[in-house]
């Protein structure tokens, strides 16, 4: 590497190489490898990659690279800038991790991935602060152990440009131009244009389509070789992605559709012409999910039933330690030392009063002057004025608003440790707790709510702060300082010299031998983030400081600078505790100074000849970013430079990088000592310094893979995943330490096995503060070797360390406890996987280096989730390719699939107080939907390898075996009936009439003035009213103008707005001999879409007129109509609004009942246009069925508020009155949108008892006057009058909006028991109806695991996995229900699950389609029972449901049999050889975010594809991506294959409320549904 420029010689690496800077440098000895050496291992490492990567000889490229002047550059790459070749670190760096990276992910070839597709609004990114010093560039809760990232690119270009500033340096960082990498890193990313001529032809075939794709794949993993196929996702053939699977459906879709054909269309499942982007892109995705994925588990679980799960078998083959069991490890002795204080406030006074001149604290400003320099007299006054005042001074009622042991706040800014400190030793000679905590910036803080929290327990009332501080703090509209999200109520107090009063002459402080008593509470946050207070004794902070002594070597009046946190931890411990016990003097240098000039540090220890600094590697990584400009420093005063974040497997890398280039400036290597601590156990290991004639330091090199079981395999650096470690040293002086086993029981670990340190000593942490459980388990856990027995008679305590004891007895940590991820048994380290994905390419785009890492629970494992901010200037390609390419390194050096990668916007992540990434934080975030991605990636089908069996279906029993199983079961057979009709002797007089418009001439005869139907419009006022002969006249008008135009038998479309109109061309046409077909008119506003519904109706039902009003005959042969629909091929369209008062001639008199009536038009929620015939008998039997069911009269009036045009909405509105001659109030739907309590209101004012209406109505009310209730009540809205409110449907009850809907309006007097639904489907419209008689409905629990088995297993009200399933109302007279097995076509017992089927007069005749499918028809409307009952004709309703007998009576004293409908059959999903109900995946969905307003799913060639409407912002729409993924996969163990976020509204809805997915669907593939993202999980 002499040569820079030959970097461009093997780009891929190089260039990542260069801008990776000292973060894995791992050197062989402690020495420098020679030049020759270095070559030598590279070369041995990227031989096998080399060739994959350019078409040139290997040997070829390693011979360029050693002669140094050698400019051979290939064609397509430019010259980097030549830079000076003195840069001894760059040389002796080995970046080994980085080359490995690089190495993985040279093995994967192009592969293409769908790239999701985002709307442009959603790509605009939120702004950066514009200069966010290098305090964010972390990413673990401490302020930044791993990240010395990407500086050294940026700056090595400039060693030759003279000395810039610090700032123009920073700058640069910012602007990120790294010179050094730009030119020679294209060929590095798949599906960017490749560099090298000598494949640019391969290269150009996969990178035709690159752009929409330019993605590598994830799934195949190469590097392993033992897969077996896995089961095939999709259940295609393995063909070229060219051609889409056709089934035949026979169906007619609603809409007819005029694409033009493109040639880039393709087809789809259902032969419906799909734009090819969105059909490639899924077609991708199945190409890449059909690769084998991991090897498949063997073993399954039991989760509480049948439902199996997949755990993970063990590896036979996987690494098991085989050492002995360890020994305890046990410290030096604690050394006795004359003369020592018997406490820190002794030790204090004893230097303040001798002492007094001696300097014990240094602070600096933000530029690193001097400010003030604290001596121990100062601060031996000053600590004991502020300990009288807060005794003496404060009260509050003549109470002292303070005792001895009471908790105090301590909230002072990083930069002023001179107030800090008189504060922390003022509350120890007052005897009172302090609490040091952050001080809070917002109100709403990450983490801050948990501190509140640590706060409250803690009984804290007072906080300490000082002056400047105070005023900064975020204030309420009193002036007062805010109260903060969870924080007690707390007086601030400030300790500046003009508040405190000094001491009387005859006052002194108690100063007592140090006690167990509480000394101060440190905050830790835990992984979860939740903050514990750690206490520690007075005896222990004298223990740590004695240990600390001792292990340190300190010495009176020595000089120690300290670049850490001085609140806590190792800056609390050396910088504020030890430091006064040996009269130190300590120079104190604040993070903001740090973050304006790393340098700082350096040169405090130059100027001030400091023996010991204590830093972060952070900090060493810093200073060598800045440190060309400085040539006299010189570090050879340090006898000590202590590494508090040594226990970072990752710090390895600065402390030797650091070494490379101070050796020069008087560093020796000796004196860099890593350290390892936690906030419970406090020190737990140190090195020593080299005057201690302690052993060499240890470096080890570790299998990953061995450390993923918990095992430790020396490795060789060759390798691509190893981790490389240093010690940390010795164990503490008088300490006894050993390792245990991370779970379970804490049995003593093996010597070549990883686990949690554990210490026991005087100087750890007691307890967390009012927490006695969870002290238990950390501060007295008492480790059992393998007899059983404990390993000694003292408690331990756990460091939260995960390590081992090398040899030379030196302490090795490889990780925390706070990033352990265990997924499928297996455990990795957040920091390591950070470390990888920082290595693919991280200052080109991750901003900063901010990534997190963390694991969330997902169905019974954790998934890995990876968070990095992206660089404001990055692309979409560029997030896309770095998310591919980290998932690809993720994957072959740790071997684990990552769940999700999001990239949030730069800045965006919340931040731990000293500027990392606050882990916890992100990760509630990311749980909640609030990280607000602008990118993600999923790959649920790489990770998730514990999804359920897909279920084998069971050979079918036979017949006579099922009638004998029923028996020998006692199961009856699931069979049951409304009343009879012949036994229901009633004074009914339409009886008498055969056809419903004899019934019609009858009371215009009989009762001319009775009023019929009285029409609301949205003002609430009467629009219109007919009385039973006005009706009649209108009719009479109708059929004189039809009868000199039509024969008798033609079909005529009636297409009126809800309305009298239409119930008396209904009539007219009956009276003329013309069969009517009811269509909802085309919306104006709406053309494009409802007009070709229209035209297929009327063309389908062979219509020969269209009756109708002038606006919409206008309408429907607009300019506007033209670009719909082929205008010219309407039929004969007639208004009817003048029609002259003509008498018809004679009424039309059908021969027999059989006769058709009407046709009735529905559009299915699957999509297919549906007309039933229905013959004058079956429309009198049904209104008489009715009648009877709700007990009506001609006194009766009820209220309808549903659409008039099909099912049982049209027989409510235009043929029940008539029959029954009660009263209708007709409340059109599409009037609640203008006026939502329009139906409420009419119901009150005309006291109706029995009144119905659809779920969109319902949903209306519950959602427009959910917040008026009480409004309602004053305009004296009463619903007290409604005995039944039955919702028309045909679908499974909605038991959650009618719940809602009774909770909403029971303040209005509504009855919890009237509201009820009915049930319908195409072959018989009304078949139950809970009417006004009979029991209320019941409610059941089922399993939904059981019902995707098409089993009915009953549970108990809220247990898990438990469905609520409403009743659908009671039988009508005169209709029988079977439920019958879909396959078998025989009877079914009480409870199982079947298609309904249904016997009734009111059945409908059969379909009345243009093709007139006989086979559908037949199937459909007479179908028998394979065995039992042959005998009986049935028709199949095509939806799912069971009958159960019930507890209850009916009104003839029989036992009530109740049926509950589940779904329809066409709707299902048949997935992993399971059936799904739609709607309970989309329940799921919409309880996961509460930003979703509705969801549709469906699925496409086997993928389940999910669309949200997303009720928010934009900037949500990603965040929705993971949670409906996670909630898909936790209650339904389905993985989702593809998210799409649209807007309100897009999901169609007909006129029933219910969901139109298979438009949707088909809008989806068309590429119309302008989505604000689509999702393609991998």
């Amino acid at each position: 590497l002499t040569d820079p420029n030959d970097s461009s010689l093997c780009p891929p690496l190089f260039s990542l190489c260069l801008s990776v800077p000292l973060y894995f440098s791992v050197s062989v000895c402690t020495g420098d490898i020679t030049q020759k050496g270095y070559e030598k291992k590279r070369g041995k490492l990227l031989a096998p990659y080399i060739p994959q990567i350019q078409g040139v000889d290997p040997s070829l490229q390693i011979d360029n690279r050693i002669q140094a002047s050698s400019q051979a550059v290939l064609p397509g790459s430019k010259h980097n800038k030549s830079r000076a070749a003195n840069t001894r670190d760059e040389r002796f760096r080995s970046d080994l991790h980085t080359e490995a990276v690089q190495a993985a992910l040279a093995k994967y070839k192009e592969r293409k991935m769908p790239m999701p597709s985002k709307r442009r609004s959603v790509l605009v990114q939120s702004s950066v602060e514009a200069c966010t010093p290098p305090d964010t560039s972390s990413a673990s809760e401490d302020e930044g152990s791993l990240r010395r990232q990407g500086r050294l690119a940026t700056s090595t270009p400039y060693q030759g440009h003279g000395h810039p500033a610090v700032e123009h340096w920073f700058n640069r960082v910012i602007q990120g131009s790294s010179t050094s990498s730009s030119a020679s890193s294209t060929s590095s990313h798949p599906g960017g244009r490749s560099v090298t001529t000598t494949n640019t032809t391969a290269h150009a075939a996969l990178n035709a389509n690159a752009a929409a794709t330019a993605l590598a794949d994830l799934m195949a993993h190469t590097q392993l070789d033992n897969h077996s196929a896995p089961p095939d996702v999709t259940g295609l053939s393995e063909r070229s992605s060219l051609h889409a699977e056709r089934p035949q459906v026979a169906s007619v879709r609603s809409v007819s559709r005029g694409y033009n054909h493109h040639t880039s269309v393709m087809e789809t499942a259902d032969g419906v012409p799909v734009n090819s982007r969105v059909s490639s892109k899924i077609q991708q995705l199945l190409n890449t999910l059909k690769r084998p994925k991991r090897p498949p588990l063997r073993e399954f679980f039991v989760d509480d039933f049948e439902e199996l799960l997949d755990v993970q078998e063990p590896d036979p083959n996987q690494p098991k330690p085989e050492g002995q069991q360890m020994s305890p490890l046990e410290g030096d002795h604690l050394g006795m030392v004359n003369k020592w204080p018997p406490s820190l406030p002794a030790a204090l006074q004893r230097w303040g009063t001798t002492q007094p001149k001696s300097p014990c604290l240094t602070a600096l400003d933000n530029v690193g002057k001097p400010v003030y320099t604290l001596t121990y007299g100062k601060l031996w006054t000053r600590s004991q004025k502020l300990a009288y005042t807060l005794l003496n001074k404060l009260s509050t009622r003549n109470e002292p608003l303070l005792m001895p042991g009471d908790r105090v706040a301590l909230v002072f800014p990083n930069n002023d440790p001179v107030m800090f400190m008189v504060a922390f030793y003022g509350c120890l000679l007052a005897e009172l707790v302090p609490v040091p905590i952050e001080v809070p910036l917002t109100r709403k803080d990450a983490g801050s709510q948990q501190i509140g929290f640590l706060l409250g327990s803690c009984g804290v009332t007072l906080a300490l702060t000082t002056d400047a501080c105070q005023k900064g703090l975020p204030k309420a509209q009193t002036g007062e300082v805010a109260t903060f999200k969870g924080w007690p109520r707390l007086l601030w107090f400030v300790t500046d010299g003009k508040h405190v009063v000094k001491p009387p002459k005859d006052w002194h402080p108690q100063l007592r031998e140090a006690s167990n008593d509480i000394a101060y509470i440190e905050y830790k946050t835990s992984k979860e983030g939740s903050t514990m207070g750690i206490t520690v004794s007075h005896s222990a902070m004298l223990a740590h400081c004695h240990a600390l002594t001792q292990a340190c070597g300190y010495t009176e009046a020595e000089t120690i600078t300290n670049v850490l946190d001085f609140k806590r931890e190792a800056g609390l411990w050396h910088g504020v505790l030890t430091s006064v016990m040996n009269r130190m003097h300590v120079i104190s240098i604040p993070y903001s100074l740090m973050k304006v000039n790393p340098l700082s540090w350096i040169q405090k220890v130059h100027t001030y000849k400091a023996r010991v600094a204590v830093v972060k590697s952070r900090d060493m990584h810093w200073s060598l970013l800045a440190q060309r400009d400085q040539r006299d420093i010189s570090l050879s005063s340090l006898r000590m430079l202590i590494v508090a974040d040594g226990a970072n497997p990752w710090s390895i890398s600065s402390c030797d990088a650091f070494l490379n280039v101070f050796q020069a400036r008087g560093l020796r290597p000796e004196v860099i000592c890593p350290c390892a601590s936690s906030s419970e156990a406090m020190t737990v290991a140190i090195r020593r310094p080299p005057e201690m004639g302690v052993p060499p330091p240890g470096k080890a090199v570790l299998s990953m893979g061995g450390l993923s079981h918990s095992v430790i395999r020396v490795d060789t650096e060759e390798k691509l995943s190893v981790l490389t470690v240093q010690d940390v040293g010795q164990v503490m002086p008088g300490a006894l330490v050993c390792v245990v086993r991370v779970e379970g029981t804490p049995y003593v670990c093996q010597t070549d096995e990883v686990g949690e340190i554990c210490v026991s000593s005087g100087s750890t942490g007691v307890a967390y503060y009012g927490l006695p459980g969870m002290t238990k388990n950390v501060f007295e856990t008492i480790p059992i070797i393998s007899s059983g027995v404990p390993i000694s008679d003292r408690p331990f305590t756990r460091t939260s360390l995960l390590g081992f004891v090398g040899p030379d007895s030196l302490v090795f940590v490889v990780g925390k406890m706070d990033g352990l991820m265990v997924v499928s048994g297996r455990r990795h380290n957040a920091d390591d996987v950070v470390a990888t994905a920082l290595a693919v390419e991280p200052m080109k785009f991750v901003y900063r280096g901010r990534i997190a890492v963390f694991s969330v629970s997902v169905l019974h494992d954790e998934r890995i989730v990876v968070v990095a901010e992206q660089r404001p200037d990055a692309s979409e390609e560029d997030s896309f390719q770095w998310m591919s390419r980290v998932l690809q390194a993720i994957d072959s050096i740790h071997q684990v699939g990552v769940y999700c990668l999001a990239l949030v916007p730069a800045n965006t992540l919340p931040k731990a107080p000293l500027g990392g990434i606050h882990i916890s934080e992100t990760k509630q975030r990311f749980l909640e939907g609030a990280l607000h991605p602008c990118n993600v990636l999923m790959c649920p089908h790489t990770c998730v390898t514990n999804l359920p069996k897909p279920r084998q279906k069971q050979p079918e029993v036979g017949p006579a075996s099922m009638i004998v199983g029923n028996l020998v079961a006692g199961k009856r057979i699931a069979q049951a009936c409304g009343r009879d009709v012949a036994q229901l002797e009633d004074n009914d007089q339409a009886r008498k009439f055969l056809y419903i418009q004899d019934v019609l001439q009858w009371r215009a005869q009989a009762t001319p003035d009775h009023p019929l139907f009285l029409v609301l419009n949205a003002k609430g006022t009467v629009a219109s009213t007919a009385s039973c002969l006005q009706l009649h006249k209108r009719a009479e008008r109708v059929a004189a103008a039809l009868m000199g135009r039509l024969n008798t038998g033609d079909h005529v479309a009636l297409v009126y707005p809800p309305g009298i109109d239409l119930i008396a061309t209904f009539y007219g046409c009956l009276y003329a001999g013309c069969v009517p077909v009811t269509v909802r008119p085309p919306h104006p506003q709406n053309l494009a879409t409802t007009l070709p519904t229209v035209k297929m109706i009327v063309e389908v039902s062979k219509s020969v007129c269209i009756l109708t009003t002038q606006a919409i005959m206008k309408l429907l042969k607009s300019k506007e109509a033209a670009a719909a629909v082929d205008i010219k091929s309407w039929p004969m369209v007639l208004d009817t609004d003048d029609l002259p008062r003509k008498k018809s001639p004679q009424m039309y008199k059908p021969p027999t009942p059989e006769m058709l009536a009407y046709l009735d038009f529905s559009v299915s929620t699957t999509g297919i246009l549906a007309g039933v015939k229905m013959s004058h008998a079956a429309t009198s039997a049904l209104c008489r069925s009715i009648k009877l069911q709700c007990e009506l009269y001609p006194s009766r009036q009820i209220a309808i508020c549903l659409d008039p045009y099909c099912g049982l909405g049209f027989a409510l509105w235009c043929l029940c009155s008539v029959y029954s001659g009660h009263q209708s109030i007709l409340v059109p739907p599409l009037e609640l949108e203008s006026n939502a309590s329009l139906w409420l209101a009419a119901v009150s004012q005309y006291k109706v008892r029995v009144t119905f209406c659809s779920y969109s109505v319902m949903e209306m009310c519950t959602k427009g006057l959910g917040s008026q209730t009480e409004a309602l009540r004053l305009r004296n809205v009463n619903l007290s009058c409604v005995r039944t409110c039955m919702v028309v449907a045909e679908e499974r009850p909605r038991i959650a909006l009618t719940q809602s809907f009774s909770k909403i309006f029971k303040d209005l007097g509504l009855s919890p028991r009237a509201v009820s639904t009915t049930f319908g489907c195409r072959v018989n419209v009304a078949i139950c109806l809970q009417g006004t008689a009979g029991p209320d409905p019941t409610t059941v629990y089922v399993d939904m695991r059981a019902l995707r088995h098409d089993r009915v297993r009953l549970v108990e009200r809220g247990s898990p996995h438990s469905l609520p399933l409403m009743e659908s109302g009671k039988i009508l007279p005169g209709v029988k229900v079977i439920i019958a097995n879909t396959e078998t076509k025989g009877p079914l017992g009480d409870s199982h699950l079947g298609e309904v089927w249904v016997s009734s007069p009111h059945n409908a005749t059969g379909y009345y389609t243009v093709y007139g499918e006989e086979a559908l028809h037949a199937d459909h409307f007479n179908t028998k029972l394979s065995f039992g009952d042959t005998q009986t004709v049935w028709a199949r309703t095509g939806y799912l449901g069971f009958l159960r007998r019930t507890e209850l009576t009916d009104a003839s004293g029989e036992r009530h049999d109740a049926l509950y409908v589940v779904g329809s059959l066409d709707e299902t999903l048949e997935l992993r050889g399971m059936r799904y109900h739609p709607i309970d995946i989309e329940t799921s969905v919409i309880r996961s975010h509460k930003s979703i307003a509705e969801c549709a799913v469906f699925t496409w060639t086997n993928l389940l594809v999910v669309v949200v409407e997303l009720e928010g912002s934009e900037q949500e729409a990603l965040d929705l991506v993971a949670l409906v993924t996670n909630v898909v996969l936790e209650e339904h163990y389905l993985i989702v294959g593809v998210v799409v976020v649209v807007d309100p509204g897009v999901i169609p809805i007909n006129s029933r409320g219910e969901k139109q997915r298979m438009h949707l669907r088909d809008g989806f593939l068309a590429d119309q549904l302008d989505p604000i993202y689509v999702a393609y999980n991998m």
